[in-house]
């Protein structure tokens, strides 16, 4: 049986040729493959697989949107397993059994969380008066600087700014009342995602392998091996990210928290705790929890201590880009800093404030996903050839 030629042996055969002739004879027109320049075919080649690469990725953003909080139930358990499985295997190690071992591991994280929660609600509730007090005090405080300074405000643009501000919260009452049941709405989706989350969360922390056994049964059977090999490395990125950011996140709360505490700013505790939140979410949240910070130090302590505020804010946040990241994640989480901004924006775009959280993660995971299958292409062919040697 004769072994069919390939686009370019045909192209050089004597049959290729001999046709050709033919229809310059014949006076035939030329295929239309044959007249179509080699770059306009590479293109148009190229540009088909980038559309279906676009419909399926625009699928996938579709389901996610559909299923979100599913989706980021289970991400967020992920996270939660790659922080708190090394843990179990340690337990499991020292001979303790698994499911005891993930147990006890469970209920202590969720024993810190609450502790945590429970101290910050306190804090907020305990200083509410003084808050208060230190609010009106500091609006009168603003309110004199104002008419000081150098921007020729009149006491009466000053009452008439107030006025209007209350005349925008009595017209929009009905809005504020739509407002309280969204809040409402939320809370029962917190709750349900919270569920799910933990749920998710035990069983990936006690029957972890077994999943990831049956996801990768679902991968074609040409592809598992290298899909097998690289993973781990993957998994490896995921949890070297959330325990730099984590470590991370603590320190900038902790610095943070502790300047305000000595400048006496009020609710030091639940900023901190704010602090510590919004470091999840690259660049944004640094930048948000530091300025919600300095209007409360400005509103309730004065211009001064707040100027003191920026200036911890700005020496946390330069410590941390500088020493603690390069430090603590290391070379395991290369991300370029192109593609933060960009997988921020686009994940806050799709999916709020959760996206923006877990798109750095999962584009740190899929470029280490992606860099060792191109590894694993590159090196087969050479063991093969060695194999045949």
């Amino acid at each position: 049986m004769r072994t069919p030629l390939t686009t370019e042996q045909y192209a050089a055969s004597p049959e290729h040729r001999t046709g050709l002739r033919e229809r310059v004879n014949s006076r035939l027109p030329p295929e239309p493959s044959s007249v179509i320049p080699w770059g306009v075919r590479v293109g148009a080649e190229a540009a088909w697989r980038l559309i279906v690469l676009a419909a399926a990725l625009w699928l996938l953003m579709r389901v996610v949107a559909t299923v979100q909080l599913v989706a980021f139930a289970f991400v967020v358990a992920l996270f939660a397993t790659a922080l708190l499985r090394p843990a179990v295997c340690r337990l499991e190690r020292s001979g303790l059994h698994r499911g005891l071992g993930t147990a006890l591991v469970i209920v202590a994280g969720f024993a810190v969380v609450t502790l945590i929660g429970w101290f910050v609600v306190w804090q907020v509730v305990a200083n509410s008066d003084d808050v208060a007090g230190r609010l009106q005090e500091g609006i009168h405080q603003l309110r004199s600087w104002a008419l000081r300074s150098p921007l020729h405000v009149t006491d009466q643009q000053v009452e008439q700014a107030a006025q209007s501000l209350s005349d925008a919260v009595g017209a929009n009452a009905a809005k504020l009342a739509t407002t309280g049941l969204q809040g409402a709405t939320f809370v029962a989706e917190f709750l349900t995602g919270a569920l799910l989350t933990a749920f998710s969360t035990l069983f990936l922390v006690y029957d972890g392998p077994r999943v990831w056994r049956w996801v990768l049964g679902l991968v074609p059977a040409a592809g598992r091996p290298a899909v097998a090999s690289a993973a781990p490395y993957a998994w490896r990125t995921l949890t070297a990210y959330v325990r730099g950011t984590v470590a991370v996140a603590f320190i900038d709360g902790l610095f943070i928290g502790l300047g305000l505490y000595l400048l006496d700013v009020p609710l030091a505790v639940p900023l901190a705790a704010l602090v510590f939140l919004c470091a999840f979410v690259p660049l944004a949240g640094a930048v948000a929890s530091g300025a919600l910070a300095v209007l409360v130090a400005l509103v309730t302590c004065g211009p001064v201590t707040a100027l003191a505020v920026l200036l911890i804010v700005l020496a946390v946040q330069q410590l941390e880009g500088h020493v603690l990241q390069p430090f603590i994640l290391g070379r395991a989480v290369r991300v370029h800093p192109l593609a933060v901004i960009l997988s921020v924006a686009a994940g806050g775009l799709a999916a709020g404030i959760a996206g923006a959280v877990i798109a750095v993660p999962l584009v740190a995971v899929a470029n280490t996903m992606v860099g060792q299958l191109r590894r694993a292409a590159h090196t087969e062919p050479q063991e093969i050839q060695k194999d045949q040697v």
